[in-house]
């Protein structure tokens, strides 16, 4: 690949690009660019360019967990009166899950903006939800470490407060009970739930779970936590019986 007169390889360059039309669309700044770079970089990008890049997102991804999470009870504790403490910690669940979050990344169109690995851009990376969901949570991290925490509102009021007040994420809150409700309305038999694989580090692992129906395996699902598992596993249960039934 060609280098520009900046020593980046052209295709890093045109990262960086999108990454600043992003910016400019949204009005955001960055004071430190190799924190926004790093917000973007996948660990795969790392591996292959050693000698060049060291850091990965995987830090920023903690922090910006953090954050949304302070940010996203916040809005709802201010927002939401009259929501009592367990319907408020399942909706705050619910938006701040994977695939919420992925949501808000194609939005903001973070897919073409992140900086990939050979490999891992031959196999889609660019599109797996598990990427895109890390990948807001480092730009969250980013922009509250570079502009602090007012600036990270500003920009949530812009691309996730709206979607939270219109009850998009609302649907998300609790997929294993409309699976028990559409279990016991058609009285189709007994569910079970397993963990059936457990993985990487204490500050981001990632759970597979599988949801059975009379002993035979109808959703598999992955999170961040063992209930985010269940509750994605219970989501592909609920499709794979619409479909059984349309």
């Amino acid at each position: 690949m060609t280098k520009n007169r900046g020593g980046l390889q052209q295709s890093d360059r045109k990262q960086l690009d999108k990454i600043h039309t992003f910016l400019n669309d949204y009005q955001l700044t960055f004071e430190n660019e190799a924190l926004l770079k790093q917000a973007f970089t996948h660990s795969s990008y790392v591996n292959e360019h050693r000698l060049t890049v060291r850091s990965d997102n995987e830090r920023l991804e903690f922090l910006g967990d953090a954050v949304l999470e302070l940010l996203v009870s916040r809005f709802l504790f201010k927002n939401f009166p009259d929501m009592k403490e367990g319907q408020l910690t399942k909706l705050r669940a619910a938006i701040v899950c994977e695939p919420s979050l992925v949501i808000l990344a194609n939005a903001c169109g973070f897919g073409e903006m992140i900086f990939l690995g050979r490999g891992e851009e031959a196999t889609g990376g660019r599109t797996r939800p598990a990427l895109l969901a890390d990948v807001f949570e480092a730009f969250i991290g980013a922009l509250y470490l570079d502009q602090g925490i007012d600036v990270v509102d500003r920009f949530l009021e812009t691309v996730m407060y709206p979607k939270i007040s219109a009850g998009v994420f609302s649907q998300m809150a609790d997929y294993k009970s409309q699976l028990q409700e559409m279990v016991q309305r058609q009285n189709l038999g007994v569910l079970d739930y397993e963990v059936v694989s457990e993985k990487g580090p204490a500050h981001h692992k990632e759970f597979v779970s599988n949801v059975c129906l009379n002993g035979k395996v109808l959703g598999t699902g992955k999170g961040r936590t063992k209930k985010e598992s269940e509750q994605m596993a219970a989501h592909v249960a609920i499709q794979s019986l619409k479909k059984e039934n349309s």
